[in-house]
């Protein structure tokens, strides 16, 4: 198993940037797809981003495009979200999650990261 934590979170201000972090334990972390998730109140849990094992490949939900940007660093065995021009509606908290890279589920998840942006 993989254990996840997210770090970065905080209030920022609508058109500022925050960076949120998610580091990986346990196993090999090369061997899982990444993901960042968000949750807002009353709503479904909805994928941001993804990024597979190597990073070739790379996902944005269309509302993220252009804004965000997800990234891995496999020898720290962490990945990223750079989050910029926030807006209100990107207020949820943010989860961390990981798919082994032989089946592609996301099975592992992280205790979430409260993001809150403010107009």
């Amino acid at each position: 198993q993989v254990q996840l934590v997210e770090s970065g979170g905080g209030l920022v201000q609508a058109g500022g940037s925050l960076r949120l972090s998610c580091a990986a334990s346990g196993r090999t972390f090369s061997d899982y797809h990444m993901a960042w998730f968000r949750q807002a109140p009353g709503k479904d849990r909805d994928i941001v981003a993804s990024i597979t094992w190597t990073g070739g490949i790379i996902y944005y939900a269309d509302s993220v495009k252009g804004r965000f940007t997800i990234s891995r660093d496999n020898a720290k065995a962490m990945v990223y979200l750079q989050m910029n021009s926030l807006k209100p509606e990107d207020t949820a908290v943010y989860y961390c999650a990981a798919a082994p890279a032989r089946y592609g589920r996301y099975d592992y998840w992280g205790q979430g990261t409260q993001v809150t942006v403010s107009s």
